[in-house]
């Protein structure tokens, strides 16, 4: 297929802004600026059916088109990449092989909705991605690409970065605004949205880095062939899945979406290790409920995904094999989304510690038939938490016990895990 996110993957190597232009890098920015409106933008990336590739997988074009055009004032554009959700790490290699792209990507949504001011928002350990992206913003100053009146347009724009404190939670969009207003990063209510009434009290739309990093090829080669990148005519454009686990190829791959989960494993990721077999995995990053070999045509696209019972998510896969115990991954999930909580409501900040302790006891033989239907409430009880994390914490517990019930009741009946002396390490 067409590489348009990670063409220059070279290992060691950061695409440079003069290399990146040499190779046509910046032409859907010079063209959209010369050739095309800020509705033409627009109107491209909703045709191209772009779905936010953060996790929640909402219509891109449909989120831009909530932000008012008439209301007084500056607007605002972030791109969130406060990357911390457990075996996700696709923001982090596109940034270290090619800044650039999410420059101008970021330029492109920044017209088309009539922004002068973007922020990246950026996670703190990303030290490395975080100095490419500043070289690239002064770069793309020095040649006119940035700044006042663009190639001599009526368009202005800085882009400003900015480090994150690290918490997992400034990952969910309100909480980044709180954040980066220098605030407690708790998750604000909606409504008012974001797009209404963001940073500063600005309409402020929030996308992903690879969101943004797909609007140059959506906006140089048409919504039309963007969409044709799919594996299937349901699905539209690539996909960044970062593989992990037990398969012998641990890495960040583009593929097409709509692909399926067994020629992901089977192909780019090289299979299974030696002497393992399948068991399950987690299709979307760690807040996903797991897939399993009943689920091995199941094309990792939104819709089809959620219809097996998961979420496509960020795509990060991780990859389980028979030897693993599916109660002591659960628990050591769980046990990050507890620590990770902001504490800011009662399900989140009591509901989670509590999910974590019981999962604690059967792990350790000393859990009873009555911690599953207690585990079973909680999967219904946290989805009233006041934002996506508790839900999402609860995604692994959900499958745990949908898919892997035997082994719940093995743990409680035999009072140990039959797993502790073979169990299989990630």
């Amino acid at each position: 297929m067409n590489q348009i996110l990670l063409p220059h993957e070279r290992s060691g190597h950061c695409l440079a802004f003069g290399q990146y232009c040499a190779e046509g890098g910046f032409s859907a920015w010079r063209k959209a600026l010369q050739d095309m409106s800020a509705d033409d933008v627009q109107q491209a990336v909703i045709d191209s059916g772009l779905r936010g590739r953060g996790g929640a997988g909402f219509p891109t074009g449909k989120k831009w088109s909530f932000v008012p055009r008439n209301l007084p004032g500056p607007r605002y554009l972030i791109c969130n990449c406060d990357e911390m959700e457990p075996g996700t790490y696709k923001d982090r290699v596109l940034l270290e092989h090619n800044p650039c792209l999410l420059i101008e990507g970021i330029a492109l949504a920044c017209y088309a909705l009539g922004v002068n001011r973007a922020f990246i928002f950026i996670r703190r350990g990303y030290e490395q991605a975080a100095g490419y992206l500043r070289q690239g913003i002064s770069d793309a100053h020095q040649a006119g690409l940035l700044g006042e009146n663009i190639l001599a347009s009526a368009f202005s724009l800085e882009i400003d970065l900015h480090q994150s404190a690290g918490r997992y939670i400034c990952g969910e969009e309100t909480a980044l605004i709180n954040a980066l207003e220098g605030i407690r990063a708790n998750p604000r209510s909606k409504p008012p949205f974001p797009a209404i009434k963001g940073l500063w009290g600005q309409p402020t739309v929030v996308n992903n880095v690879e969101t943004l990093a797909n609007i140059p090829a959506i906006i140089n080669h048409g919504p039309t062939w963007w969409k044709g990148l799919a594996a299937t005519p349901e699905a539209a454009g690539s996909k960044l899945f970062c593989i992990s686990g037990h398969v012998r190829h641990t890495e960040c791959f583009e593929l097409p979406l709509g692909m399926t989960l067994g020629r992901i494993i089977d192909g780019p990721a090289g299979g299974m290790r030696p002497a393992s077999t399948f068991k399950a995995c987690i299709p979307g990053g760690a807040s996903t409920p797991y897939l399993t070999q009943d689920h091995w045509d199941v094309s990792m696209d939104f819709d089809p995904v959620a219809k097996a019972g998961s979420r496509l998510g960020t795509g990060g896969i991780i990859v389980f094999d028979q030897d693993t115990c599916m109660v002591a991954a659960t628990l050591n999930l769980t046990r990050f989304y507890a620590r990770e909580s902001c504490g800011w409501c009662t399900p989140c900040r009591e509901g989670l510690p509590f999910v974590q302790h019981l999962l604690q006891k059967i792990e350790d033989g000393q859990g009873s038939a009555g911690d599953i239907d207690i585990l079973q409430e909680h999967v219904h009880a946290l989805n009233y938490a006041f934002c996506a994390l508790a839900p999402g914490a609860m995604g692994p517990v959900d499958g745990l016990l949908r898919l892997f019930a035997d082994e719940l009741k093995e743990h409680i009946n035999s009072k140990k895990c039959p797993f502790k002396s073979h169990g299989s390490q990630l």
